[in-house]
Formats: C-alpha cells, sequence, structure tokens
C-alpha cells in the first residue's frame, strides 16, 4: 500500500513538474520572442524612417558617408532598379519592384514584409518607405527565429528539467511520507476518523462497523468452538472428523484413549491412531462413500468403529468416526450365549430324564416293584427342574430390580442359626460339621434376598466340602455395616477362577459338578442380593486350603 501511494505520488508530481516547466520555457520564450521582435519591428521602422528623411533632404550623400552596419539599406527607383546597397553591389542586384514591401510602399507610402529561412533558422523583416520623388527606402534586418531561441537555451532547459525533476522527487517523497503516515498510524482494531484525513472518514466508519462484525463472529465461533470441545470432551465415545484426505479436524480425548494411543498431533492422520486393517479398510469404505461399521481389538479392550462420509452433491468432504468401548457388551453377548447354553443344558438334562422315564412306564417296561424307585427319580428330577427355574426367576428379578421393596428388620444371626439347621440334612450324611460366631446384627432389608445369600454361600460351603470337614458362619458388625463371612475346609478354587465364579452356570471343575447337585446359579444370586442391598462380595481362596466368602452389607444410619 505505502509503496504504490509514494509511486503514484511521486509519478504524478514529476510529471505535473517537469510538464510545468516545459510549458514555462515555451511560454516564456514564445513571450520574449514576440516582445523582442515587436521591438525589433519598431526601432527598425524608427530606423528606417530617420534614414528616409535623412536621404530626402540631404540625398545620396547621407548613405555613402553615414555607417549603417547596423541595418541593410537599400535605395529602390520608381522602377524598381536599386539604386543604393548597404551590403552588395547595387549593379549586380535584381530588380526589386515585385518585392511585396515594396509593392506596399508604392501603394501606401510604407510597407512591411517578412520572410523565415529554414536554413538559418533566421527571419528577415524588411519596411519600406516611399519617398517624394517615388523612390522608395528600404531597411532590413536579420532576426533570430523562435526555434533558434530555444535550441540556444536547449542546455539551459535541459539543467532547469534536471533540477525540476530532482526537486520533484525530493517533494514526492516528502509529501508521500506526509500523506501515507496519518494512513499508516491507523489502527485497523479501533479506527477513530478524527484522527485521520477528513475524506477517509467513511471508509474508516465502515471499517469499523465491519471490524464490530468480525468480532461479533468471532466471539461467536470461539464460544461455538468452546461448547463443541466441551460437549466432545465430556464423551464417553470417541468422536474424530476428518477431511477428504484423512486429516483429523477434530479429535476428542476420548477418541485416542480409546484406541490406546498417545494424543494425536495437529493436522495427524486419523491411521495414526491405528494401523490395523480392519480400522483401515473401515476409514476407506466411508471416505468412498459408504458407511462401515467394524469391531477391533485394543489391548484396553474391544472397539466397535462408526464411520459415515460427510457428503456434499454426492462428493465426499470428509468422513465422522464414532469409537465406542464394547467390551462389556462383547463379554455380556458371550455370557449370554454361554447362559442360553447352560439353561437349555440344565433344562435338556432332568426334561429327558424324566420324559425317558415316564416314556417306559407308559410302554409298560418297569417292573411293579421298580414303579416307586422310578417314580421319585422323577420327582427328583422335577425338583431340579422347579429349583432351576425359581433360581432363574429369582435371578432375573434381580436382574430387573423387580423384587418389591419390602424391607424389614432382621437378626442376622438368628437367620444364619435358622439356615444352618435347615442344611443339617444335607451336611451330616457327609460328616460336615458346622459353628456360628460373632454377634446380633439387626439389618434392614429383604429377608427372602438376605436368606437366598446366606443359604446359597452356606449350601456350596457343603457341596465343595471334604468328607468330615467343617465350615463356619461369623456375623459382625462394623461401622456403618454388617458384615458376614462363610468359610470353609473344601476343595478351594484356583486362582484363575477366582473372577469368574459369580458368573451364571460356571462351574470350575466340570466333571465335579456333575456329581454335585445344583443348578450353578447360586453365586450368581449372592452377587446379585448384594448388590439389590448395595453391598459387596468377596472370595478368598487356595486350592485344597479352602474358601472364604465375605458379604458387606451398608447398615441405614437414622
Amino acid at each position: 500500500m505505502k509503496i504504490q501511494v509514494t509511486k503514484k505520488i511521486l509519478t504524478g508530481i514529476l510529471t505535473i513538474s517537469t510538464a510545468s516547466v516545459i510549458l514555462a520555457i515555451l511560454l516564456i520564450t514564445g513571450y520574449m520572442h514576440r516582445y523582442y521582435s515587436d521591438l525589433a519591428e519598431t526601432e527598425l521602422e524608427n530606423s528606417g524612417d530617420l534614414i528616409a528623411s535623412a536621404v530626402e533632404y540631404i540625398g545620396d550623400e547621407y548613405l555613402d558617408n553615414t555607417d549603417l552596419s547596423e541595418f541593410r539599406v537599400t535605395w529602390i527607383d520608381s522602377s524598381g532598379n536599386v539604386l543604393f546597397d548597404s551590403e552588395e553591389d547595387a549593379s549586380k542586384l535584381e530588380n526589386h519592384a515585385d518585392r511585396s514591401e515594396v509593392i506596399e510602399a508604392m501603394e501606401k507610402g510604407r510597407g512591411k514584409s517578412s520572410r523565415y529561412s529554414s536554413t538559418h533558422m533566421r527571419t528577415t523583416i524588411n519596411y519600406a518607405i516611399k519617398l517624394s520623388d517615388g523612390s522608395i527606402i528600404r531597411v532590413s534586418d536579420d532576426h533570430v527565429s523562435y526555434l533558434a531561441r530555444l535550441a540556444s537555451i536547449l542546455d539551459k532547459i535541459l539543467l532547469m528539467l534536471l533540477a525540476a525533476a530532482a526537486l520533484a522527487v525530493a517533494a514526492a517523497l516528502l509529501v508521500a511520507r506526509h500523506i501515507v503516515r496519518p494512513i499508516n498510524n491507523i489502527d485497523l482494531d479501533h479506527p477513530d476518523e478524527h484522527k485521520s484525513y477528513k475524506e477517509l472518514a467513511p471508509l474508516l466508519s465502515r471499517l469499523r462497523a465491519q471490524n464490530g462484525r468480525v468480532n461479533r463472529q468471532i466471539r461467536d465461533l470461539r464460544r461455538s468452538q468452546e461448547q463443541f470441545v466441551l460437549i466432545t470432551e465430556s464423551m464417553n465415545e470417541g468422536l474424530i472428523i476428518a477431511d477428504n484426505k484423512s486429516v483429523m479436524l477434530a479429535c476428542n480425548s476420548a477418541a485416542w484413549k480409546l484406541m490406546g494411543s498417545e494424543k494425536p498431533a495437529d493436522n495427524a492422520s486419523i491411521f495414526s491412531l491405528d494401523r490395523s486393517e480392519k480400522f483401515r479398510r473401515c476409514i476407506q469404505d466411508a471416505m468412498g462413500g459408504k458407511r462401515s461399521e467394524c469391531i477391533i481389538s485394543t489391548p484396553q479392550g474391544e472397539r466397535q468403529i462408526m464411520a459415515s462420509p460427510a457428503k456434499s452433491v454426492n462428493i465426499v468432504n470428509g468422513i465422522v468416526v464414532i469409537i465406542m468401548d464394547v467390551t462389556e457388551k462383547q463379554e455380556l453377548e458371550v455370557m449370554r450365549r454361554e447362559f442360553t447354553s447352560n439353561v437349555s443344558h440344565e433344562l435338556k438334562t432332568p426334561l429327558t430324564t424324566i420324559y425317558g422315564i415316564s416314556d417306559m412306564l407308559a410302554n409298560g417296561m418297569v417292573k411293579q416293584e421298580d414303579v416307586q424307585s422310578f417314580g421319585g427319580n422323577i420327582r427328583s428330577e422335577a425338583d431340579r427342574l422347579i429349583t432351576l427355574i425359581n433360581d432363574i426367576v429369582s435371578l432375573s428379578k434381580l436382574d430387573e430390580d423387580s423384587i418389591p421393596r419390602r424391607d424389614v428388620d432382621m437378626d442376622l444371626y438368628e437367620l444364619a442359626e435358622e439356615i444352618i439347621k435347615r442344611l443339617r440334612p444335607n451336611s451330616e450324611p457327609r460328616g460336615i460339621t458346622a459353628s456360628l460366631s460373632g454377634e446380633h446384627v439387626v439389618f434392614r432389608g429383604n429377608s427372602t434376598v438376605i436368606d437366598e445369600i446366606i443359604y446359597n454361600l452356606c449350601d456350596n460351603a457343603i457341596k465343595y466340602n471334604k468328607e468330615g470337614g467343617s465350615y463356619s458362619v461369623e456375623i459382625k458388625k462394623l461401622p456403618r455395616k454388617a458384615v458376614i463371612k462363610v468359610s470353609d475346609t473344601g476343595v478351594g478354587i484356583p486362582a484363575k477362577h477366582i473372577d469368574r465364579i459369580f458368573e451364571r452356570f460356571y462351574r470350575v471343575d466340570k466333571s465335579r459338578s456333575r456329581k454335585v447337585k445344583g443348578t450353578g446359579l447360586g453365586l450368581s444370586i449372592v452377587k446379585h442380593g448384594v448388590l439389590y442391598h448395595n453391598g459387596t462380595v468377596r472370595a478368598e481362596s487356595k486350592e485344597n486350603s479352602g474358601t472364604v466368602f465375605t458379604v458387606e452389607l451398608p447398615l441405614r444410619t437414622i
């Protein structure tokens, strides 16, 4: 901006100065030429009148005896013959009767003419006066022409032009700086028309208004960006927005954390988060305009990738990628399939037995004395089936939190004592003894669910105990919680299975489990029953050294 303005000012001033100097020289030279021409003509006329008067009174003696070197004087008779010439031999000169000034003098008494010589760049001025005897006195003088005068001062003109150009350049630089300085000093963020040229006031006013709009738009954009970052950063899901060249335009922290990657650099490629073939193919499909999904495995777990193209008139401008942690979902899916398989197996086994025995009875294939035994088997399998169904129903209710909240106060010590008595028919045949210790703790909760928790823990302590072993139940009260601890001297649980024993139908030793009556849902009911009361349950065990289950239930404060 500054260079262009200075250049224009410099060019303008230089042009104007040069033109002004040339015009002034031409005008002055023309005026001086005209002035001196008029002065020369006047002087020539005066000299001619003086010489004519002298010749009129004195005769040719005046011409012979007078110094006429200043002008050329010619005396011409009435016929046009030259009688005298101050510069040439009169006898050698041609007749002058056809000269315009002579003709005019013959007719009017006085005559003038001028002739220009391009060779000598001079103008000859002739002035003729008619004497009383009809002869003509002509006075001539050479006058320097206008072009000759210009040529004579050409060197001075050039010097003047150079001087004018130098002054113009200096003046232009000073003027340009003076003009541009206020413009350069304008505060574009806060333009003030009172501190600049009056002519710039409309521009500065519009600039100030434009700045206001731009500042508002920037504030709105920054606020929108902050809201976008705040929203995306609060998401548990990963969000990535990338252009059509796979460069990430936005990436929240959940995205790179879920992918187990480091925080990506600015303008990093989306493929820097994961270089697996599944991920690459999913992203490339989206960039090709096709919505794509895939599940990839990372050290942190299973991740579901959903990539959708962002199109404009069938042109893919970028992609939007959502990353979700589906580890638990995948595990639940596996558990669901296992649960379905286990339920089918557990239901099928007693039903197959019942059907087989019933078929034998219906076809008369059973002896009369064996009918009672076969009937007992049917009842036993039916009891097993009913127990399984009841456990599944109880577990479903606990899952759905659909058990009515009919909480009552109960003494955990007394409840444990009653359950131990109830389980004696199961423990005494195997020589397993039970003991109860601790204190009376009043807990408010669902008595049915608490009963199932203690019953299943004690029942497991009997089922998986050694012949002649023992188990103990301890009830105690800690600050703000009640503790139920069931310990046994049984076969124990290998460490690798501890984390899975609360899963439905999970069996540590499947071959042994076939010999042990049960549905495989006892510990799942324990876990969900404890969660129903906002408590915790944990198991500690060593193989062949027994197991300890500890249940902690929060006590309500009044």
